[in-house]
């Protein structure tokens, strides 16, 4: 057994978190309030792992890898249902899981980037930074929304998690970044996707939209 290796509860959601990124919650299923009641008792984050599509209800299975999530605020309803705020903290890989308890628990390890050149991963982050500032700022001005100011991660690696969070992507192409343990390679994927989407969003507030968006892709 790894010395990072802990268990923790498994929380399977429909959504993929990455490392910094806020989740708000909405607990209702008795399993998940007591995962919940478990976490706090324990002082334990507990890990959200997107659900393969193949699973069923009771019986879901998940991705080998997910994110830690830490509870950062709580407010517990008359009828004991549960609304929480979570953080995401570290990326893990399951190693094993079982059902001894009427939520899913497993053992995991942190799961981590590899190691990148400094000068490699700064020049991809000043290119991703500047397309997202630009795709932001159409996003902003599409919804009239003239005083808002984003503020971008400096850091390669949580600039990456940052995009790939906020690009209108298909969970199974969240997940795959949620995955990739290279912060260039992450970076230089979503820069592709920044590529199409920022003339595109130009062209949407220019009102010149082609009939057919496919000739940008």
């Amino acid at each position: 057994m790894s010395i990072k290796s802990i268990e923790i509860p498994l929380f399977p959601l429909n959504i993929v978190l990455f490392p910094g990124m806020v989740l708000p919650l909405h607990i209702f299923e008795p399993r998940y309030r007591q995962m919940i009641a478990d976490c706090q008792r324990q002082e334990l984050e507990f890990g959200v792992v997107l659900v393969q599509a193949e699973s069923t209800f009771m019986r879901e299975e998940p991705h080998a890898i997910g994110t830690m999530a830490e509870i950062r605020d709580l407010d517990r309803l008359e009828d004991g249902r549960l609304n929480i705020i979570a953080m995401g903290t570290h990326r893990f890989r399951i190693l094993s899981q079982h059902r001894k308890k009427p939520y899913l628990s497993g053992l995991v390890e942190f799961y981590e980037d590899i190691s990148e050149p400094l000068e490699d991963l700064l020049f991809v982050n000043k290119q991703a930074r500047s397309l997202f500032a630009d795709y932001i700022d159409l996003l902003l001005k599409a919804a009239n929304e003239k005083d808002v100011k984003a503020e971008l991660p400096s850091d390669p690696e949580a600039l990456s998690y940052f995009i790939a969070y906020f690009l209108d992507l298909e969970r199974e192409q969240q997940q795959h970044f949620l995955e990739l343990t290279s912060t260039l390679q992450r970076l230089k994927e979503e820069i592709v996707i920044l590529r199409r989407e920022v003339p595109f969003l130009r062209q949407i507030l220019s009102k010149q939209v082609p009939k057919n968006r496919s000739i940008l892709n």
